[in-house]
């Protein structure tokens, strides 16, 4: 800040400083513009080892810390009913999890209430809810990635038998990107637009699996081919602004895929995306979950993507699990009333729109006549 300072003339002049070096360098660089380098280059190596040992103290300090949230009293709560067919214990296990946040007041308000939920090796789990209904609070709990504020009251998640809940943010680590991996929603917005397609990648390869670069490159470019991108080298050097929607929620999943996870968990992977775009990374999601026989949790408030790509399905309503149980079952005979409720919200081609249109709806059809 003193140096941007002085090189703008603001403060005194006498004093001696990389702004006010800089400053006369400018004037006279065409003159001698050694007198302009050697204090901006002395400058930005100052810089730059502060923000490396920043980074470091970061690493150093974050490393020896339990996870982001934390827990207490864990203790075990009584079943209430709701939830049938949680199966015996799979790969992933949820058992009553319960997860709350600080009100104002600073007392905690549950967000997420006795969910309990198993996934098996090569099956795909539909876990479904309006917004707001907890589904990705658990989906974040699972992975570890729950804000600092959060504070999960009881449960227990364990992945093959691990339990997860607890592990230090150095030990989760070595649990996610390897054992399980996530897809987002907002591909764009998960993408770095500073770097390549290829640098990333690149750099998550070789954090999940040690290899040489070149290794970790030659990987990339095979898992964009898997993908389907037709031109993965082209992809490979280009800038997440220079390829669509789909093709950076191909390169997301290529990421996540990249270490053969035993766990994938998909959140929302088709909101942002148009209907033919979604049908094919639905297929895609499908095909990697037989290829690498993974497990997939897929989070989504869509019943169109429960029916075409799920196992199993469990309906999430205030942070709690009120129904789980077989696709088919859960289509053909519904057991909870807020299961009938968003199976009857549903369109379908007898459905017809009985409100009157509003004054925008009028105004469209006066310009179009």
């Amino acid at each position: 800040m003193q140096s941007g300072l002085a090189f703008l003339g603001v403060g005194p002049s006498t004093v001696p400083s990389f702004g006010a070096m800089i400053a006369d360098g400018f004037t006279n660089f065409y003159e001698e513009p050694l007198q302009f380098l050697w204090p901006s280059l002395t400058l930005g190596v100052i810089t730059a080892s502060l923000v490396l040992l920043g980074n470091s103290l970061r690493d150093v300090l974050e490393g020896g810390r339990p996870g982001p949230s934390r827990i207490t009293a864990p203790a075990p709560r009584p079943a209430t009913g709701l939830t049938t067919g949680a199966g015996p214990p799979g790969l992933l296990t949820v058992e009553d999890l319960a997860l709350a946040y600080p009100t104002s007041s600073g007392e905690l308000k549950e967000v997420v209430s006795g969910v309990t939920l198993s996934l098996e090796a090569g099956e795909t789990l539909g876990l479904v809810g309006e917004s707001g209904s907890g589904k990705t609070q658990t989906a974040f709990a699972i992975l570890g990635v729950l804000p600092a504020e959060a504070v999960v009251t009881r449960g227990s998640v364990r992945l093959d038998g691990r339990e997860l809940l607890g592990l230090s943010e150095r030990e989760l680590c070595n649990v996610r990107g390897r054992a399980v991996a996530y897809v987002p929603q907002e591909p764009m917005s998960n993408l770095d637009p500073s770097s390549t397609v290829g640098s990333q990648l690149v750099e998550g390869i070789r954090t999940a699996t040690p290899m040489s670069r070149r290794e970790a490159g030659e990987r990339a470019l095979a898992l964009l081919d898997r993908v389907g991108i037709s031109d993965p080298r082209r992809v490979f050097a280009s800038y997440p602004h220079q390829i669509s929607g789909g093709m950076a929620q191909r390169v997301l999943i290529a990421g996540a895929v990249a270490s053969r996870p035993s766990l994938l968990i998909a959140d929302e992977p088709t909101t942002a995306l148009d209907v033919t775009v979604q049908a094919e990374i639905l297929d895609l999601l499908r095909d990697l979950r037989k290829e690498l026989n993974m497990a997939l949790l897929l989070v989504t408030h869509d019943f169109g993507v429960v029916a075409d790509s799920c196992d199993r399905v469990a309906v999430m309503r205030q942070g709690e699990i009120v129904e789980t149980g077989d696709v088919l079952d859960l289509f053909t005979a519904p057991g909870h009333p807020y299961t009938r409720t968003l199976l009857d919200s549903l369109p379908d081609e007898h459905s017809m729109r009985t409100d009157q249109p509003g004054v925008a709806d009028q105004s469209w059809q006066k310009e179009t006549r």
